[in-house]
């Protein structure tokens, strides 16, 4: 749940398997905070448990408060928000209304 943490494994693993060693397994330790679906209402968790894991753990906030100590402004923060929703509306657009791609493009730009 740490942005920098992931970046800095992946880069591990990249330069790892460059160097010729092999594959590399990254195991992700997420926190879901709703249900699996909308029969699972998550009743195993409690809500000041989820709370507390979105207020110290959640990788958004996180990130929120290291800008904001670097002291980038709220209203630079609504904008960096306002754009990435509009990129986030623009990809599920794109991926909702665009035909699936033709077989053979299978294993193209399959990252080496």
């Amino acid at each position: 749940m740490d942005v920098r943490a992931v970046k800095a494994a992946g880069d591990r693993a990249v330069k790892w398997c460059r160097e010729g060693n092999g594959p590399f397994i990254l195991e992700m330790q997420t926190y879901r905070y709703r249900g699996h679906s909308m029969s699972d209402p998550a009743k195993y968790r409690t809500r000041e448990e989820v709370d507390k894991v979105r207020h110290d753990q959640d990788p958004i906030e996180q990130v929120r408060n290291r800008l904001l100590e670097q002291k980038v402004s709220e209203a630079d923060l609504k904008k960096i928000d306002a754009e990435v929703r509009d990129i986030v509306n623009e990809s599920a657009d794109f991926a909702q209304n665009t035909p699936e791609p033709d077989v053979s493009e299978l294993y193209t730009d399959i990252y080496r």
